[in-house]
């Protein structure tokens, strides 16, 4: 995974993170798919919250000089898709996050613990 790609992980964990998203994955990806290098999996207790998520995710991001290719789902605000490449960040609601079952899907990928992406 190159440097780019991981400090664009970190940034999103902590964006996430300031924002209280519940049980925020990062799953490492590329070495059985070339779709990305990460998949960040993360949820809202209602929409209220996950607007809140990505609005936090993309302004942060932003900030630093990344800007999304794609998002998708925005209007349901029940699963919201924020491609940056080689970055891909899925925040979902509760019932949908549980539904849809990323984590199960992509269980062959390394789940990434936030102390791994500050290095």
């Amino acid at each position: 995974m190159d440097k780019i790609s991981k400090e664009i992980a970190r940034i999103t964990y902590n964006a996430l993170d300031e924002k209280k998203a519940e049980d925020i994955k990062v799953i490492e990806i590329g070495d059985i798919t070339v779709i990305a290098d990460y998949f960040i999996i993360a949820n809202g207790t209602n929409s209220s919250q996950v607007q809140a998520l990505v609005d936090n995710v993309q302004q942060v991001l932003s900030k630093h000089g990344f800007e999304p290719k794609r998002i998708e789902g925005v209007r349901s605000a029940s699963w919201i898709l924020l491609d940056y490449g080689d970055v891909v960040v899925h925040i979902f609601s509760k019932e949908d996050r549980l539904f849809y079952d990323l984590e199960r899907i992509w269980r062959d990928g390394k789940v990434v613990e936030k102390e791994q992406l500050e290095d």
